[in-house]
């Protein structure tokens, strides 16, 4: 079925009601001179716009005496006006290419539907159906003509379109073009449930094998002639343009295609069929000729799409694969074969098939991949923009922002990598001398560019450089260094080795202080420190970098140690091994613990029992940003060494804070409950406030999906959280001998300071936990906390948040801003553990709403309800989107003078809130899109009242747009209630949807 009846009724609704302003004698003369301009020997292409012209004024409603709008009608006026476009159509030979590029989709639609009608093709009839051989001709080739319009149109809206910048506003224009977007959507929505049919329909068509006719001028009138005055001529085989059946294979086989190409993107297998359409159509081209064709193809487009077709539907054993680099590309990067991929662009650098355009796709594709998480391709990604870097230094292109970022911290291994591209991208043999100087520019201005001469030494002393710069060059490239560092005496040798650098003694201990800092290869660290200490032994060297940081409790042990390079060496190790777990270089900081514990363990129990704790912390950072973040639970052994860290009893070790905390937040993340609540022992209860915490959150977690009335525990945490967040009473006497009372600091009652627990995100007990129940249960304690205070105007909701006291006996005593703060890092904390939690978004959203940021507050509510519907396309649970919630999201729509929306939001609630919504209706000082938000409205209350509303205001367009909003069927108040509900829920989310689009 063509889309004639889908957009027929929008066309008509869409246009203005104005009368025809064409009288009958201008028409007539009308086409009598078009039919003069087309009987020519030679006219021009008359202008395709005449088509436009034609339908609208066949096309445009009436009006009749009671001032309703009517479809057009079918008189003899308005079938000529049609038949005079069809002509148009017919003398440019029903090419598609130029209608589609000079007629916007609802208008050849017409046109199409006009010829399918006047091709005597029965309305309402499915084309599938049809058989085609049974057609005349010229009918035939009517519903072909009108299938491949349909693929091509589908295919052509799936490629990016560039939007047009718009000029002044003019209200009539852009609602013109609001019309008409909105028209070619709906022309396409059917078009593309109708796919499936074309297609068919098409393939059907290829094995006709015989010639078809399409429809000329005068085929045209004949057909429009009395009955009586045909002669039957146009059922015959003859009449028209006659169009051969390699031609039309060869036209249906490309649309058949294109449009097999773009399924391909969601079904890989179609582009099996693809490429069998577009190699049958390269055949055809080569047999017949382009020439010959009445509809031209874009050849280059086609040799695109075979190409396209050979890379994606080669497999990784084809031996045609290996014909081209792209297919060998396509293959690299499908099965993650890096390595060849990166030896193919080192080895196009020499023969340069791969235009640049390719090389920086491949490239912005890998470093895509890296963005998503996959480290491992970072090396991949220098590597190729090294490749592409040297091929556009060769062709006398700009090195790209990315080399020169990627190069703002270059490495041994970076340098040799260059120096290979450039020595294999290049045949000194037979490479030009304009050739030789760009390489050798390249290489010189590198050098100039470096801070690090150990790395300039390396270019300057490869074959490769030696070859290239004359020698007159290279001392001049030497007193430009000199200049630079003038107290580096540079040789006009090639320099092979770091070593040779004639230096004085000074200059050497400089050099192993430097290489000392950057090293993290603890066998590296001992052999320096012994250079050092055996050139001075007045140094104190574990001083040289303030960067090199070690907690206090370990400092005054390690400073303790009388041998000088033992003391350095165990320092060192230790704050590089700290500095490695701090920026998440596990496997460095590993390997510097290790050493540093056999180091100990030889001459300091204290110590080794330090460097155990330290490892223990790493192995649990370890896990829980590896295995532990894709949800694998700890091996036992670790386990076993944080409950034995927790009991451990050895007197005088030194012990850091953040490893009690780790340990309690490790055993609550795992679910350790039983542990903590049942088998810690209790003198660790009692000395260890961590332990105590976690022990009460462990049972807390443990109660929550149990009875109600057992809360024992619940007031037991939150008794102690009270505590933590209390202020001291201290007074102060002045100067004047009165008495005034200050609450600046923290109360000593609690078990802890409150930084302890929420300081900052690296050093804070709470930040540590990762685990939802147990970040739920903290959260709704704080809300609670937050709620009870009395000068609170709006209340935040929490989940469990009924499990808690709602009273506190001295409300003055607790520090409520520090507790706010708290609320709101936690719920920030929390949402980078899961950003899809609709609790936590309804917390953060109640936050933003009461600090009065309605903007940020709707776009939080938003969020939640979408996380929780697969954005808006399940009903929004009744517990996410409470009563209170959607007042909220009410008050910020009006706060914010978004009144239509105001309206729509008050049919959310269990009871409509109509006096709301009939004042938001009255504001005419709105910020929304207003009635364009009508199609959302359901209640037929609301709508009755926009009518009177509008119709006392005299707004006659948005009257008509909120009568056709209430006379749509579905919302008839005699429908079941199963219907009612139905159309309301698909309101709901349209309208959703288009309030995340806005605040998103």
């Amino acid at each position: 079925m063509s889309a004639e009846a889908a957009d027929r009724e929008a066309a008509t609704s869409s246009r203005p009601c104005t009368p025809p302003q064409t009288s009958w004698f201008e028409f007539v003369l009308e086409e009598a001179l078009l039919e003069q301009h087309l009987q020519k020997p030679s006219p021009d292409p008359p202008p395709v716009q005449l088509i436009v012209q034609f339908l609208e004024q066949a096309s445009k409603p009436s009006v009749n005496e009671q001032n309703q709008v009517q479809p057009p009608p079918d008189n003899k006026r308005n079938r000529i006006l049609k038949l005079l476009a069809l002509k148009v159509a017919a003398h440019l030979k029903w090419d598609l290419d130029v209608l589609e590029k000079s007629l916007s989709v609802p208008v050849l639609n017409m046109l199409l539907n006009e010829l399918l009608c006047i091709s005597k093709v029965p309305p309402g009839t499915k084309h599938v159906d049809v058989d085609l051989s049974s057609l005349p001709p010229t009918t035939a080739m009517a519903i072909l003509l009108y299938n491949r319009w349909a693929i091509r149109t589908i295919v052509q809206s799936s490629f990016p379109v560039k939007q047009v910048k718009p000029g002044p506003p003019q209200l009539n224009v852009m609602n013109q073009m609001q019309q008409e977007k909105e028209l070619t959507e709906n022309i396409l929505k059917v078009l593309k449930e109708q796919a499936a049919d074309s297609i068919l329909v098409l393939e059907g068509a290829l094995k006709l094998n015989k010639d078809l006719y399409v429809h000329t001028i005068r085929t045209l009138d004949l057909l429009a002639m009395e009955p009586g005055m045909v002669n039957g001529e146009t059922e015959s085989s003859t009449a028209g343009l006659k169009i051969s059946a390699e031609e039309i294979q060869c036209q249906v086989c490309y649309d058949l295609g294109a449009i097999y190409f773009q399924q391909g993107s969601t079904n890989v297998a179609v582009h099996e069929k693809a490429k069998e359409k577009f190699f049958k159509t390269k055949e055809l081209i080569a047999k017949n000729g382009s020439s010959s064709l009445h509809f031209t193809i874009d050849e280059e487009r086609l040799a695109g799409y075979c190409q396209a077709c050979e890379v994606l539907t080669s497999s990784s054993d084809d031996a045609s694969q290996q014909a081209t680099p792209y297919s060998q590309i396509h293959s690299c990067m499908k099965s993650g074969n890096y390595q060849d991929l990166v030896k193919i662009f080192l080895e196009d650098n020499l023969t340069l098939r791969l235009p640049e355009q390719f090389r920086q796709s491949v490239l912005r594709e890998l470093f895509q991949k890296a963005q998503q998480g996959n480290d491992a391709l970072d090396e991949v990604c220098f590597k190729v923009c090294v490749c592409n870097t040297v091929c556009d230094v060769l062709q006398g292109r700009t090195i790209d922002i990315q080399f020169c970022q990627l190069f703002l911290k270059p490495s041994k291994e970076k340098i040799d990598f260059l120096l290979e591209v450039c020595s294999g991208s290049i045949n000194l043999e037979d490479a030009s001398e304009a050739l030789k100087r760009k390489m050798a520019a390249f290489l010189k201005n590198l050098c100039l560019g470096m801070e690090d001469l150990q790395f300039v030494f390396m270019i300057s002393s490869h074959e490769l450089f030696i070859k290239l710069l004359k020698d007159d060059e290279r001392k001049l490239l030497i007193d430009q260094m000199r200049k630079r560092s003038p107290r580096i005496n540079l040789c006009t040798k090639p320099v092979t080795s770091f070593y040779d650098i004639p230096a004085s003694a000074s200059v050497n201990i400089g050099q192993l202080e430097h290489q000392l800092i950057l090293s993290v290869d603890p066998w590296r660290i001992r052999q320096i420190l012994i250079e050092l200490h055996g050139m001075t032994s007045e140094r104190q060297f574990w001083t040289i970098s303030n960067k090199w940081e070690v907690p206090n409790v370990y400092g005054n042990v390690i400073l303790g140690i009388k041998d000088s390079l033992t003391r350095d060496l165990v320092y060192i190790l230790m704050a590089k091994g700290l500095h490695c777990c701090a920026i998440k270089d596990f496997v460095h900081a590993k390997q510097l613990f290790a050493a540093c514990l056999e180091l100990v363990t030889e001459f300091s129990p204290k110590l080794r029992q330090v460097m155990l704790n330290e490892m223990l912390l790493l192995d649990i950072y370890t896990h829980e940003a590896g295995a532990g973040a894709s949800g694998e639970r700890p091996p036992s052994d670790l386990i076993s060494r944080v409950r034995g860290y927790l009991e451990m009893r050895v007197p005088d070790i030194p012990l850091r804070q953040v490893v009690a905390e780790e340990c309690v937040a490790f055993l609550l993340n795992w679910c350790e409950n039983e542990y903590l609540t049942m088998q810690v022992p209790l003198p660790l209860v009692q000395t260890n406030p961590y332990v105590k915490l976690g022990q009460l959150l462990a049972a807390t977690c443990k109660e929550l999906p149990g009875p109600k009335e057992s809360r024992r525990t619940a007031k037991d945490l939150w008794e102690v959280v009270v505590q933590i967040c209390s202020v001291s009473n201290q007074h102060k006497r002045g100067n004047d001998g009165r008495v005034s009372l200050i609450k600046h600091r923290e109360s000593t009652l609690g078990i802890m300071y409150r930084y302890s627990l929420v300081g900052s995100w690296e050093c804070s007990f709470f930040f540590s936990l990762q685990e939802p129940l147990v970040l739920t249960t903290i959260l709704s304690l704080f809300v609670k906390l937050h709620n009870v205070r009395e000068d609170i105007v709006n209340d935040i909701a929490a989940e469990h948040i009924s499990i808690w006291p709602s009273s506190i006996p001295n409300l003055q005593s607790v520090d409520f801003e520090a507790v706010a703060v708290t609320v709101k890092e936690l719920v920030s904390y929390a949402l980078t553990i899961n950003a899809n939690n609709h609790f936590w978004l309804i917390i953060q959203a109640d936050i933003y709403f009461a600090t009065n940021q309605y903007s940020a507050a709707l776009h939080y509510y938003l969020q939640a309800g979408a996380v929780c519907s697969d954005f808006f396309n399940k009903m929004v649970p009744p517990d996410v989107y409470t009563d209170q919630v959607i007042k909220r999201m009410i008050k910020c729509c009006s706060l914010l003078n978004c009144h239509t929306q105001v309206a729509i939001l008050c049919q959310f609630l269990r009871e409509v809130d109509y006096k709301t919504a009939f004042k938001a209706l009255q504001e005419q000082n709105s910020h929304d899109a207003m009635d364009s938000y009508y199609e959302y409205i359901w209640d037929v209350t609301i709508l009755e009242y926009l009518t009177y509303l509008h119709h006392k205001r005299g707004e006659t367009d948005k009257r008509q747009i909120a009568i056709k909003a209430i006379g749509q069927t579905e919302l008839n108040a005699s429908n079941p209630e199963e219907v009612l509900q139905l159309a309301a829920q698909r309101r709901k989310k349209k309208f959703l949807q288009a309030m995340a689009k806005l605040y998103f």
